[in-house]
């Protein structure tokens, strides 16, 4: 069973997030990462300092209690690297425009599932399931009955139990992320995991996936190991965009709320959790207006809580289980 976490589980208490870096220093890295980074390789970057070490804003996956109330039921389930660079190629750094891509609209019931099976019950336009254990044959029967799917990769941590784990040398990997058998990468080594991120998000392209959710997008706001900064953070997820509008597919933002200024032009739509009960979500609020649906979570708030303003922003907010099972409990 694959569990997911909780991006900022116990905000309160922790150490503050480091000040977010100037809008020129994150538009200057853009520019940069545009025009091919050759222009800004002889200065240095201001864009942020590194991370100061604190207390991981992520902790290790407890036992939780169903939420009471109804949910919607779930019936039956259906069935060697290169030398390390911190310059991604031209054509990864930004993302091709197309315009057979996929983009959800604000509103767009989902649900979010990373167990497995995956229960196909479930009637909403739009599923998200995990990219190793979810079959083609699965992805095909929710295209039949007329869902789209999207692809879950974690792309800012390594996974002890992905079947491509060994492709990531122990020079990417740092501390662990609070969950068993996970580590953060080195995002700043983009030669070594733009080619691993590419084969995942073929392998979902292969499947039939439309979109792609690339998570622990945000590993700059965390302790990973690394100094990681926020314009590293900036051409990561770039890349990642690249890599999956060049497949046709879709990709969302997870998290990562401080860069939706810089990001919200490139990304397809927003994955987010907690938003409501950290007081965050106005910040998603530019996917809204750009016309691009906010799929979003709560795990600790009753429906009565953040529902009504949730549909009054146009977001798709649910509550689940922390465990990412099938049952959801819908605003």
């Amino acid at each position: 069973m694959i569990r997911r976490r909780v991006d900022r589980p116990t905000r309160a208490g922790l150490a503050p997030r480091p000040a977010r870096p100037s809008r020129a220093a994150l538009l200057l890295a853009v520019l940069c990462l545009a025009t091919g980074l050759a222009a800004c390789a002889s200065r240095p970057t201001a864009i942020a300092a590194p991370h100061p070490a604190s207390a991981s804003t992520t902790s290790a996956p407890t036992t939780t209690t169903a939420p009471t109330g109804s949910p919607v039921a779930p019936t039956t389930s259906a069935a060697p690297p290169p030398a390390a660079s911190n310059t991604p190629s031209a054509a990864s750094s930004s993302a091709p425009a197309s315009t057979a891509r996929w983009v959800p609209a604000p509103g767009t019931a989902w649900q979010w599932q990373l167990t497995d099976p995956v229960d196909t019950s479930v009637d909403v336009p739009v599923y998200d399931v995990d990219s190793t254990y979810t079959s083609a044959a699965t992805v095909a029967a929710l295209h039949s009955m007329g869902r789209k799917v999207i692809c879950y990769v974690n792309a800012g941590a390594w996974e002890d139990f992905r079947p491509d784990q060994q492709a990531f040398p122990s020079s990417v990997l740092g501390d662990g992320d609070g969950w068993p058998g996970e580590k953060w990468l080195d995002i700043r080594q983009i030669s070594i995991l733009e080619p691993i991120m590419a084969a995942r998000f073929e392998a979902c392209r292969a499947k039939g996936f439309d979109g792609i959710e690339a998570d622990l997008v945000d590993g700059y706001t965390d302790t990973t190991g690394f100094p990681l900064t926020a314009a590293d953070q900036l051409r990561y997820d770039l890349m990642l965009a690249g890599l999956a509008h060049g497949l046709g597919l879709s990709i969302g933002l997870k998290n990562d709320l401080d860069q939706v200024p810089q990001l919200v032009g490139v990304f397809d739509f927003a994955i987010n959790e907690q938003c409501f009960q950290y007081s965050e979500c106005d910040q998603l609020l530019p996917f809204i207006k750009a016309g691009k649906a906010v799929f979003e979570v709560e795990y600790q708030l009753s429906n009565s809580q953040f529902c009504a303003q949730a549909d009054e922003m146009g977001f798709s907010s649910m509550r689940k289980n922390l465990a990412l099972d099938a049952p959801r409990w819908p605003c």
